[in-house]
């Protein structure tokens, strides 16, 4: 099977490489000996068309640094791409963002399959300026309505998407696909260091670092033993950064920065952590999550529903989204609960049989279905 996935985020990207990314190379590393795969990717600064890690890689759009241009340019030039060599593969994996409007169903007739990673709706407003954030969610809106195939990583979000039929009466066909973790990280050793974690994007109001920062300045006050690591990187690290600088000296030392951590470098940051804490206003399925449980972590998240399931299966504790005190609250809660490795192990039972494997096995059945009905279709 020849795939074409248009992926907005690369390693080495300019601009960060986070979930969306990391999601795409673990599931292709287990089929790319199966399948010929393409990835369409946004162009950044100095970067060459080529392979990376076994993977083709063709950049599209432009050097830019800004965002918002690199974003619509990379819509221009990849449906222009499609256009011209769509119908070379066998299905087409589009990554859903409302900031790239391409409408790839209109320009091939190859199955193209709408991956869904983010859902953004009124958060838009307090993120943007009005009139952005009206297109970004006029367009979060309306484009899911004009695609047949869908793969979601969280059933939650199929219940926020406009996913009814729209002009046609055609049956959708929508698979939750989880995100995943190594295998390798269910057997590392859990330990407890003297910080509690945040491990993910930095990217201020998405990810809820500002609550995080207002959270420890009380947390610190109780517990100035306890550091706090922020591990990532993203868009806001600059402005994050400056944040900190202007913390109280005693609970600026306190925090350590380390930026983007990968391979052993990040195991050996989860698996010291006391806990790790998600203080996000919006998620899907993050990759970070699932890997502090594979670890035997228990973990600090707002009550957004799509981390229910921490909250029932006993692996962590709650607070209310954007509430700083609350969030201080539970942090302080769960550095006192004894119960804290059990909640580890609960998370790392619930996790252990999502590896990336057996994750990308489910998608390769998937695309397949798709083909196979795209086939008898065009008979």
């Amino acid at each position: 099977m020849k795939i074409l996935h248009l992926l907005y985020e690369s390693k080495g990207d300019y601009f960060g490489f986070g979930g969306v990314g990391i999601r795409a190379y673990e599931i292709y590393n287990h089929l790319k000996e199966r399948h010929e795969v393409t990835l369409l990717c946004r162009k950044y600064p100095g970067v060459k068309d080529g392979e990376i890690e076994g993977l083709k890689h063709v950049f599209v759009g432009s050097e830019s640094r800004s965002l918002a241009k690199t974003l619509l340019s990379f819509a221009y030039n990849s449906t222009n791409f499609v256009k011209r060599y769509g119908n070379d593969f066998d299905v087409i994996i589009e990554e859903f963002s409302p900031a790239i409007p391409t409408f790839l169903h209109a320009f091939t007739r190859r199955p193209v399959v709408l991956q869904v990673q983010g859902y953004s709706g009124r958060h838009y407003f307090r993120k943007y300026n009005p009139a952005y954030s009206l297109i970004l969610c006029a367009l979060e809106q309306l484009r899911p309505m004009l695609y047949k195939y869908f793969i979601v990583t969280n059933a939650e979000t199929v219940t926020k998407l406009p996913l009814k039929n729209f002009s046609f009466k055609t049956k959708k066909r929508i698979e939750v696909i989880p995100n995943a973790v190594s295998p390798a990280l269910l057997d590392i050793s859990p330990e407890d260091g003297d910080y509690i974690l945040y491990l993910g994007r930095i990217e201020i109001y998405g990810k809820g670092l500002d609550t995080l920062i207002n959270a420890y300045r009380e947390f610190c006050t109780l517990f100035p033993d306890i550091k706090l690591i922020v591990a990532g990187d993203g868009r806001d690290r600059d402005n994050f950064k400056s944040k900190l600088i202007k913390l109280p000296e005693h609970v600026r030392k306190n925090i350590e920065f380390l930026g983007w951590v990968s391979g052993n470098k990040k195991v050996d940051v989860l698996s010291k952590a006391l806990f790790v804490v998600f203080p996000s206003r919006h998620e899907v399925d993050p990759i970070a999550v699932l890997e502090a449980m594979a670890c035997g972590k228990a973990v600090v998240v707002s009550d957004i529903p799509e981390f229910n399931y921490i909250i029932q299966n006993g692996i962590g504790m709650s607070f209310r989204t954007e509430n700083a005190v609350s969030l201080a609250k539970s942090m302080k809660d769960l550095i006192k609960n004894r119960g804290r490795k059990e909640m580890g192990q609960r998370g790392r039972n619930w996790v252990k049989d999502n590896t990336w494997e057996k994750i990308a096995m489910r998608y390769d059945n998937f695309l397949k279905n798709i083909l196979e009905i795209n086939q008898k279709k065009l008979k």
